[in-house]
This record gives C-alpha cells, structure tokens and sequence, in this order.
C-alpha cells in the first residue's frame, strides 16, 4: 500500500503548491482557449455564440482525459503537481471524472470558486 508524503516529516513535497495550482490553472485555462478557439473557427464563427458551454465541454473532457491518464494535466504537469489518490496511487477513470465533475461544478458555482480560493490561502 503506497501513502502519500508526510507534510511534517517532508514538508518539500508541499512547498509553493498554492503557487504551482494557480500557474498550472493558468496554462491549462490558456490550453483550453486555444482548443476553443479552433472550434470557433472550425464552426465559422457560429461556435462565439455557444462560448460558454464550448469551454465548459472542451475544458471537462480536457481535464478527465488528462486526469485520467496522467493524474496530472498539462498544466499541472507543467508546474511539478500531480493529484494522488489517499493511498497515493494515480487517480483512477472513475475518480478522474468525479474530480472534473466536482471542479466543474464549482467553476460554474462562483461562490464555490470563492470558498476553494480562500481554503487556499
């Protein structure tokens, strides 16, 4: 049974990951501009008037792929951050998509959004 570092015993594992999220949301957010971006011309430009769930359904695929995969997107992969599972494995299909539907979630809701941001801090 694997388990996931100690923040007491190995506090490096942990150092700037405030920082590292906000830099892979970052990427990742720009990543998906570009997907959506595409489509939009793709589409003739007919896609400007679905933006919103455009990026909403081209963002979720891209993390639960990702996430699925690697544990990790882009992004996240880019800033040295990976999400485990509690016994420190990689996440499952099944976990990748609770995940992204759970992120989802609270990007559409932004109270939510706050409250993540101020956990955070």
């Amino acid at each position: 049974m694997r388990h996931l570092p100690d923040p007491e015993n190995q506090p490096q594992f942990y150092e700037n990951v405030t920082l590292k999220r906000f830099v892979a949301w970052i990427v990742d957010s720009l990543l998906i501009f570009v997907a959506c971006s595409v489509v939009v011309l793709m589409t003739a430009f007919v896609g400007l008037f679905l933006w919103p769930l455009l990026y909403l359904i081209i963002g979720f695929f891209y993390r639960f792929v990702t996430l699925a995969n690697l544990s990790a997107t882009p992004g996240m992969a880019f800033a040295g951050v990976e999400i485990r599972s509690g016994d420190g494995a990689r996440l499952s299909a099944s976990q990748a998509l609770l995940h992204t539907f759970g992120y989802s979630v609270c990007i559409a809701v932004p109270v939510l959004q706050v409250i993540s941001v101020a956990m955070m801090l």
